[in-house]
């Protein structure tokens, strides 16, 4: 196991390496990305979103071929998927070795998260990550089980204040926080609109301190409440820089996508690697949150036509595309004129499976620690916990 330069990381009594890869759906982070990452002593998430895709008996019996239709076929989807999602976690815990810890990433955003939850932890997964969506509910949700960590995900010092303050009158606390910059991560970005991702109130030199501050004002000891900032963090400097700003462990999404153990095919990494900056945009997705991602034929063509479909969707509510309503707020379903016109799922899937011209890839802002190389995870540890490059062809 990789020893780290900086203090470990404290939560339920475990003492880890401070380094937390973020959860990445739909696929990217499942079992051989969070197991190798937890094998190393860190924390590896598990991203709880359509996990039937990496399973082709669950898809077969809930796919296009599918027979069922309905009511039946959206039972049959959310089965598959907690049936997928048990066996992620149970084969990710076996691939750590009892090192580490073995999160799921559930998004709150998405219309099954409660029992998302429930599947994670009777899996035996070590701790529950959530963001997409403010988790004041989330103790409810695990209250059967105590020693299951809980950490939400937010982007600035108010909303850490709103939820330790609710969590508290639970009479629980995060057991760390990871507070995620809109401005540098992938995916869905914690600010309401695209032109608040710039606001100085994300940057991690004014929540660092804030939320310290806010904790100590509520007169809870910020050392019990880990903080752990996520978006950006591509070089040794800027993990000790962080680190000297009072966090407790970083976390890393898109560096750890490519590595030779993320779940997705090598065309979704390679598709990662190789974007230059020009090609990552920012867009209003179908959840109605900014969204970060990299310029694919699909994309294109969906920022072209983004306005006029936007505007042609009041009134329009129509069914799930895939029958099964995977958001709870669904930009095309539910006829938003503000959020996306597409199906995310579709995209996100398509991007899993290497397919360049449908796939909606998500990826973070800012450069690579290793440029297009396909390292291991290993390496990719070392470099941010030790500033050691390995020699790349």
């Amino acid at each position: 196991m990789i020893i780290s330069s900086f203090p470990p990381l404290r939560i339920k009594g475990r003492e880890l390496l401070p380094v937390v890869q973020g959860g990445m759906g739909v696929g990217v982070s499942a079992h051989r990305l969070a197991g190798a990452v937890a094998q190393q002593g860190g924390v590896g998430t598990i991203a709880s979103v359509d996990l039937r895709r990496l399973h082709p008996d669950l898809m077969a019996r809930t796919g296009r071929s599918s027979t069922l239709s309905g009511a039946a076929l959206k039972d049959a989807v959310n089965e598959a998927n907690l049936e997928a999602l048990d066996r992620e976690v149970r084969a990710a815990k076996e691939l750590s070795q009892g090192r580490g810890l073995v999160a799921v990433n559930v998004m709150r955003a998405v219309s099954d998260y409660v029992a998302h939850v429930s599947q994670a932890c009777r899996s035996g997964v070590d701790a529950i990550v959530m963001g997409a969506g403010l988790p004041l509910d989330l103790p409810d949700m695990a209250a059967e089980h105590p020693d299951v960590a809980l950490i939400p995900i937010l982007s600035d010092v108010r909303g850490i204040s709103l939820l330790v303050k609710k969590w508290l009158r639970k009479g629980r606390l995060p057991d760390a926080v990871v507070i995620e910059h809109p401005r540098y991560a992938g995916g869905h970005l914690g600010a309401p609109r695209p032109e608040d991702i710039g606001d100085a109130r994300f940057d991690f030199s004014t929540v660092l301190p804030g939320a310290r501050a806010a904790l100590e004002d509520m007169g809870v000891d910020p050392v019990s409440v880990p903080l752990i900032p996520a978006g950006g963090i591509n070089n040794f400097e800027k993990v000790k820089t962080l680190f000297g700003l009072g966090a407790a462990a970083i976390q890393v999404g898109t560096p750890f996508a490519v590595t030779a153990e993320g779940d997705a095919h090598p065309n979704f990494k390679r598709v990662l690697a190789e974007a230059r900056p020009e090609d990552i945009v920012t867009f209003m997705s179908v959840a109605g949150l900014p969204a970060r991602a990299v310029r694919t034929p699909w994309l294109e063509t969906y920022l072209r036509r983004a306005e006029k479909l936007c505007a042609a969707a009041v009134g329009k509510a129509r069914k799930c595309t895939l029958a099964w309503d995977c958001l709870l707020s669904c930009g095309l379903r539910d006829s938003l004129p503000k959020a996306g016109q597409f199906c995310i799922d579709n995209q996100l899937a398509a991007a899993l499976h290497g397919d360049v011209e449908k796939g909606l890839f998500f990826r973070g802002a800012e450069s690579l620690p290793f440029g297009s190389a396909i390292r291991p995870v290993k390496e990719l540890i070392d470099y941010l916990m030790n500033g050691r490059m390995p020699r790349l062809a």
